[in-house]
């Protein structure tokens, strides 16, 4: 029996280009409030591959996003602020993208049908098995994607995958297969809408939910954020007038950026 690709079929809306703006915004709207049900259905698989992740990188490892066109942008988005927002150093968690960094920005023709280059991509960074990679792919059946965990398996490579087709190719080239199944989209086949909004979701909850698992974050607070602009210098600031029980603002910015973060601050103050 044929994969058939949900993602790809047409969409139950018609004649879009007859519709008001209103009537536009009004049904993409209604659409989109399929997308968090669906990932509520997906939390036991987010779940398993989470553990995972954690204990690999509490022992050391790196987690590696490998993605093409929409699918390795948000890739690239969610790895990149990972170090501002948890303090972590670059390279801790890594986006990948067939293309290149030039595909970030412009499509770079056929270059997700390669199903050898992701493999490639990431022996540049010479995963190994201390580490897991993550394969994203709307459809579930991205040749870049696929091939890279493909080989990673037979590297020993703990793989997961974030894909919008049930019982897809690249789930079944994944340990930890994650499938969020949100429907035809609005427009036909455009899966940087439901597909897209879905990714996002789950990739927010894999590095959040690992990077507390890591001990960057303290009650409900960011207290390792690199200072990179006065907005969180600011927070910065509050936070560590609320954790040492200090009135004095000009004070609490000294100390926060003598030792460049809420948690160190807290810890040499307190010593």
């Amino acid at each position: 029996m044929a994969f058939k690709k949900i993602t790809e079929q047409a969409s139950p809306y018609r004649h879009l280009e007859k519709m008001t703006i209103g009537e536009l915004l009004t049904n993409i709207n209604k659409e989109d409030q399929v997308v968090p049900a669906a990932v509520a259905t997906a939390i036991p698989q987010i779940e398993k591959l989470v553990e995972v992740i954690s204990d690999k990188m509490l022992m050391g490892g790196r987690l590696f996003y490998i993605g093409a066109g929409t699918s390795g942008r948000l890739a690239i988005v969610d790895a990149s602020e990972c170090p501002p927002t948890y303090g972590v150093p670059y390279g801790l968690v890594i986006g990948i993208i067939a293309g290149g960094d030039k595909a970030i920005t412009t499509a770079v023709e056929f270059a997700e049908d390669d199903n050898e280059q992701g493999w490639k991509d990431l022996e540049a960074w010479k995963v190994s098995d201390k580490d897991v990679v993550i394969g994203i792919a709307a459809s579930g059946t991205t040749p870049y994607v696929i091939g890279a965990l493909e080989e990673c398996r037979k590297k020993g490579i703990i793989t997961g995958s974030i894909s919008c087709n049930p019982d897809s190719p690249v789930s079944h080239a994944a340990d930890f297969p994650i499938e969020v199944v949100v429907g035809p989209e609005f427009v036909t086949g455009s899966t940087r809408m439901k597909s897209g909004t879905a990714q996002k979701l789950v990739l927010n909850m894999i590095s959040t939910s690992a990077m507390i698992q890591l001990g960057r974050v303290e009650d409900n607070k960011m207290v390792n954020m690199q200072l990179t602009n006065e907005k969180l210098v600011d927070r910065g600031v509050k936070m560590l007038m609320e954790r040492l029980h200090v009135d004095d603002y000009v004070k609490a910015k000294e100390l926060l950026l003598k030792y460049g973060s809420v948690k160190k601050a807290v810890e040499r103050y307190t010593l």
